[in-house]
């Protein structure tokens, strides 16, 4: 049998976490292993045992979203973040892209969206609401472009890229690809260095804002 998903719910609101863990308790798929009430405690429970997916609100009192998604990234690396929040604005957005959250859903997504975007998390994969994609686009409608300073993609990476930006795990890229896993994952280190980023869903926004995806 393979193993339950283990997450780590995070929120300020304990009606809020109450709910999540009552939509999870359904599924055998997956475990909640702690709740916390903002950053400073989820780093605590992160701490305490293993856990694989982080479902993380933006603004708490205390030590809000952004901060802990980076420091989990450097504490606990292994670990993924899927923001879940309530808002979609520019600067709840992209901060939390950039601090290493592997995806970005809304609280009014549906249950089944929520659930595969914890799975895909899990897998590595980005998942995007649609509200964060169209606001990405329309970040990349009114962004300037600075070619000079932008180390150009090869052709494959930018195909590697894309199968990225589709939901593509690394085995599915490769098969599509032709190529190994190893190869793929050299692909992904390359274009991680030259846009900047550390992590998948981070390079599809830097990329859908640099225009290098349509």
């Amino acid at each position: 049998m393979t193993a339950a998903i283990r997450v780590l719910i995070v929120d300020d609101h304990p009606v809020v976490r109450d709910g999540l863990r009552g939509i999870f308790a359904g599924d055998a798929d997956f475990e909640v292993v702690g709740e916390a009430a903002d950053g400073a405690e989820a780093l605590v429970q992160a701490g305490q045992q293993p856990v694989d997916v982080v479902l993380m609100d933006l603004r708490m009192p205390g030590m809000g979203g952004v901060e802990a998604i980076t420091r989990l990234r450097v504490e606990f690396p292994a670990t993924h973040v899927l923001v879940l929040t309530t808002y979609d604005t520019d600067r709840d957005v992209l901060p939390a892209i950039e601090a290493g959250a592997t995806g970005y859903l809304l609280k009014d997504s549906p249950r089944a969206d929520l659930l595969q975007g914890v799975r895909a998390a899990h897998a590595g994969r980005p998942v995007l609401a649609p509200s964060v994609a169209s606001r990405l686009m329309g970040l990349v409608a009114g962004a300037e472009q600075r070619p000079a300073a932008v180390t150009a993609l090869s052709p494959r990476e930018l195909e590697v890229l894309r199968l990225v930006a589709a939901g593509s795990a690394n085995r599915e890229i490769a098969r599509r690809l032709f190529i190994s896993e190893a190869t793929v994952k050299t692909h992904l280190l390359h274009l991680y260095d030259k846009l900047g980023v550390r992590e998948r869903a981070a390079a599809v926004a830097v990329a859908y804002q640099r225009h290098l995806l349509d």
